[in-house]
């Protein structure tokens, strides 16, 4: 199996994952009556993060689709092709690619920070334990959350399979070269 069919199934699999958690996080909601007329509702508005969580996620998922079909159109002239514009593609894909894991990976840790204080609480700040009323919101966050450090795994390899197309580009002579000839 090449590198291209590496990366393609690579981006379907962290797309679909993303697009999992962004639907488990974002339809994630339940409702509870406190004191017999107060009803509570728990939804991803609780805390910001997941808020972000959601919308960086749908970005990085269609980065992905975005980068699954110019890479099935534009694939035949790259690899016949290698010109100094391919350089420059190469590079936008690695920094793309790179910036969307760091993005997905750390929305993904604040949001599990989030969701520690809302399982644990925090006496000193007089904050409540969220799960203790809302258990089966928190279980669905958790999975939503697992799927999104799977996603974001996989977004890794993805850019580091980006980073070993873009420097197999350059020779090692012309690479290390310190003065032109």
């Amino acid at each position: 199996m090449n590198s291209f069919k590496r990366e393609t199934w690579l981006r379907i699999m962290s797309m679909f994952l993303l697009a999992l958690t962004a639907c488990l996080v974002g339809f994630d909601s339940q409702t509870k009556v406190i004191f017999y007329t107060y009803k509570k509702t728990a939804t991803f508005h609780v805390l910001d993060v997941l808020y972000v969580l959601v919308w960086i996620d749908v970005a990085a998922a269609a980065y992905n689709l975005l980068q699954l079909i110019t890479s099935y159109k534009f694939q035949s002239y790259f690899t016949k092709d290698l010109t100094a514009s391919y350089r420059y593609v190469a590079w936008g894909i690695f920094l793309l690619d790179q910036a969307a894991a760091y993005a997905v990976f750390g929305v993904t840790a604040a949001a599990v920070q989030g969701s520690t204080l809302a399982i644990t609480g925090e006496k000193s700040f007089q904050w409540m334990k969220l799960c203790n009323r809302f258990t089966r919101f928190c279980i669905q966050i958790g999975g939503a959350l697992i799927c999104g450090y799977i996603a974001a795994v996989l977004m890794v390899i993805t850019a580091s399979i980006s980073a070993y197309s873009l420097f197999r580009i350059y020779s090692p002579k012309r690479f290390l070269m310190l003065k032109p000839k």
